[in-house]
């Protein structure tokens, strides 16, 4: 959602605060969700980072979910199709040789439930793990 908001959030008026951005933006982007998903458009995963707390950024899957795409729709909303869109798809958003390893695992099945999305216990980056909370202890 992003690509389709960034005339509207580059206006000054839009930055005051995150509050004021989310209440003239967010409308809108509810608002046009749906029918630009129902086009058919390619969307990208986007979190408008700003409008609320760091951390919370994996809510948007939910939200994606709730105003009509399917869960692994949302899910590849934020890799292969944001690969895509952002021209890197050679190197990002599958799981392939020469790909970047960029992976993350929950407990739980993110194509049945997003909301697993917002309690990632594993993270490999660049083929390096990161964070490590599935291992037994």
């Amino acid at each position: 959602m992003t690509t389709i908001f960034c005339r509207k959030v580059r206006r000054p008026e839009c930055f005051p605060n995150p509050s004021k951005k989310e209440k003239k933006i967010g409308r809108l982007q509810r608002e046009n969700f749906r029918p630009a998903y129902r086009s058919g458009a390619k969307l990208d995963y986007g979190t408008d980072s700003g409008v609320y707390p760091h951390g919370d950024n994996a809510k948007q899957f939910g939200k994606m979910v709730e105003w009509g795409m399917k869960p692994l729709e949302a899910i590849q909303a934020a890799t292969v199709n944001a690969a895509d869109l952002l021209g890197w798809a050679d190197k990002i958003g599958a799981l392939e040789t020469g790909h970047y390893a960029d992976l993350i695992a929950v407990s739980g099945d993110p194509a049945s439930d997003v909301h697993v999305l917002e309690s990632v216990k594993f993270v490999m980056k660049g083929g390096t793990v990161a964070r490590n909370d599935l291992t037994a202890r």
